[in-house]
């Protein structure tokens, strides 16, 4: 699951000084340029690359490791901001680079993808208590009813026993 190749073309176009630091989570590092500088004060250039290590880093979201080239800064943020997934959601795309950007997107589809199931569980959890709901309302309703023609049930044995079992009009009238 790669990003979209539209992405990617605006992605290529960022210059940078150090191309290296493209290809992995460097956190803004780059080489660093100076001079070495013996006892006899004779200047030779010389450069400072950063400290980079390849590691396996879990991502909760995509569900696997990604192995990554990455410096002992970026490392140290990674840990700070609480997992990888974070990390890449919370930083500032310059900070990244274009690998990074593309994590980030492959993050953020999966994300959006474990939230809309989400949602459709939750919305079918909420039709089922809905469900459930109406059922007892309906047994309720049903309960009542059956209470209250008991009760008239009653009051019409209470009044054949008062007016005899005889059909008078006399019934009628106390029975409805």
């Amino acid at each position: 699951m790669f990003c979209t190749p539209p992405i990617l073309a605006s992605l290529s176009k960022i210059s940078t000084p150090f191309r290296r630091s493209q290809l992995g989570l460097f956190h803004g590092k780059t080489k660093q340029y100076g001079n070495n500088v013996p006892h006899s004060k004779h200047k030779t250039r010389r450069t400072w690359l950063p400290n980079v290590h390849t590691k396996r880093l879990t991502s909760d979201a995509l569900g696997h490791d990604v192995k990554v080239k990455l410096t002992t800064r970026a490392l140290k943020s990674i840990n700070k901001h609480g997992g990888v997934d974070n990390y890449l959601l919370r930083t500032k795309p310059d900070l990244l680079g274009m690998e990074g950007m593309r994590l980030r997107i492959l993050v953020r589809e999966k994300l959006d993808v474990k939230r809309a199931e989400d949602e459709a569980l939750a919305q079918a959890e909420a039709k089922v208590q809905l469900k459930k709901e109406m059922k007892e309302a309906k047994q309720k309703r049903r309960a009542k009813v059956a209470v209250v023609r008991k009760s008239r049930e009653l009051g019409r044995s209470v009044t054949e026993g008062i007016f005899g079992s005889v059909g008078s009009s006399a019934q009628r009238v106390f029975a409805s």
